[in-house]
């Protein structure tokens, strides 16, 4: 929903019954809410102020001490716009229509119906921002993001402070992290940050050279140095001299070639390959991966010493799945991009969608995200994307739907564990061949399974059409 835009909204939960804070935290938090659940009024005002700006407060009227008609009023008199919406049962519902005269904004009945929850708070939380934003034109609250990159969740703000002091040296960096995770637009960042913003800045993908090439691609070659030399030609590390060089996807260089990557890193100088002149470079150089150096170290498929040259300044960004309350700031903001670049401005998101997004776990990152909001803008064929728009791993029957929608198969537990234990399978696989860019063999070594293994069972699971290696 539109209210779930950025930052996300704050909800306040008040009951004494436990199994009712949990199961409306666990519905706001799958929504994209921040949530604070407690058990009576007393102690959720005692809280409020070390919670920063809250959006909404649902409470219960009948509770112990404080209850639901003292804690409204008292919130009133803290701060006329925060909308506070009652719980009530049904045979209290008078008390609760009281209540709506008295000052708050809704109410509703238990059991309550989960979409009609969730339209009342977002619709709370739209009224209340608006009257701020109406009470205070300079804006307090931080950016939707920074750097090229969106975001609000502790994870990207520390992020963001990381970045910007190593933008400040001109040390070595590397940048670890998921395929999908925004690698390259952090090292960007770090690059327009630093004094050498106006320098050259060398991209290179290590996975795409082949191994016969790669010193060449690095270091230069002289005239007639192998076949097909037809003239001398700069290398790399040349073309970035007093600017900086990010070696993306570093853990595919072969060893041999490591070794000669460690001499120019610790001494700044190397040699075209057909030459034996020494040419001394002044480069910052910026890494990035998505494999497990440390492991590849262990393994003997990584020089140790380079490792720990390269790992000078660590940096890690952070997955998806860890970031969830940016999920619906991310996901208004590149379906809205997409919307104007396909000249579909109409279209609108379902809240039903908004909820299952965040829920999903996004094995592909920010990438699989906004390619997913491209796919919705351009074949939703209604003015409002639905579930059934969703692709099968994210739509009515996605992993985990079963147990967050609560329809219990008729079949009972044994049946639940196979059809989930099925959707948990290919979730994994998922992941493990977006991370791999869809290479098998890859995928099945962080399976642990064997490659014959993981083609028996993409099989199974109807996964043929993903992609695979030549």
């Amino acid at each position: 929903m539109k209210g779930l835009l950025s930052p996300p909204p704050v909800a306040v939960i008040v009951d004494d019954e436990a199994n009712l804070r949990t199961v409306l935290r666990t519905q706001l938090q799958f929504a994209g809410y921040t949530c604070h659940a407690f058990s009576g009024g007393e102690e959720a005002l005692a809280a409020l102020p070390g919670l920063g700006p809250v959006d909404v407060v649902l409470t219960d009227l009948r509770m112990p001490g404080l209850d639901g008609f003292g804690l409204l009023h008292r919130l009133r008199r803290l701060d006329p716009a925060l909308p506070v919406i009652i719980l009530t049962a049904f045979g209290s519902v008078g008390n609760a229509v009281e209540a709506v005269k008295a000052g708050a904004f809704d109410y509703l009945e238990k059991p309550f119906d989960r979409d009609r929850l969730l339209q009342v708070i977002g619709k709370a939380v739209l009224t209340t921002r608006s009257l701020r934003a109406a009470a205070s034109p300079v804006e307090s609250r931080e950016p939707a993001g920074r750097h090229g990159m969106l975001g609000q969740s502790p994870q990207i703000q520390l992020l963001f402070r990381v970045l910007e002091r190593v933008a400040l040296g001109a040390s070595t960096v590397l940048i670890q992290g998921e395929s999908g995770t925004g690698k390259e637009l952090a090292a960007q960042a770090i690059v327009r940050l630093g004094d050498r913003r106006d320098a050259p800045f060398v991209r290179v993908n290590c996975a795409a050279i082949p191994e016969n090439l790669m010193e060449s691609e690095f270091f230069g070659h002289e005239k007639g140095a192998f076949t097909g030399a037809v003239s001398e030609r700069p290398g790399r590390f040349e073309l970035a001299h007093l600017g900086t060089l990010l070696l993306d996807e570093v853990g595919e260089i072969p060893l041999p070639m490591q070794a000669k990557l460690l001499r120019v890193l610790q001494e700044g100088e190397f040699e075209r390959v057909g030459s034996a002149r020494p040419r001394k470079v002044d480069v910052r150089v910026i890494a990035s991966t998505n494999r497990d150096l440390r492991e590849m170290v262990a393994c003997g498929r990584f020089r140790e010493d380079l490792f720990y040259r390269l790992n000078v300044v660590p940096i890690v960004m952070p997955p998806l799945r860890e970031r969830k309350g940016d999920i619906p700031l991310l996901v208004h903001a590149f379906f809205d991009k997409q919307k104007r670049r396909l000249n579909r401005t109409e279209l609108e998101l379902g809240p039903e969608v908004a909820e299952r997004l965040t829920a999903h776990s996004w094995p592909g990152n920010i990438r699989e995200l906004e390619n997913l909001m491209e796919r919705l803008a351009l074949l939703s064929e209604g003015p409002v994307v639905t579930l059934a728009d969703l692709p099968p791993e994210l739509g009515a029957t996605a992993p985990g739907a079963v147990l967050s929608t609560m329809e219990w198969s008729e079949s009972g537990l044994k049946d639940l564990v196979r059809r989930e234990t099925g959707r948990i399978e290919r979730d994994l696989i998922l992941r493990a061949l977006a991370d791999t860019d869809g290479n098998v063999t890859r995928a099945a070594q962080l399976l642990r399974i064997s490659r014959k293994g993981l083609q028996l069972k993409m099989k199974e699971l109807g996964l043929r059409d993903e992609p695979e290696e030549a």
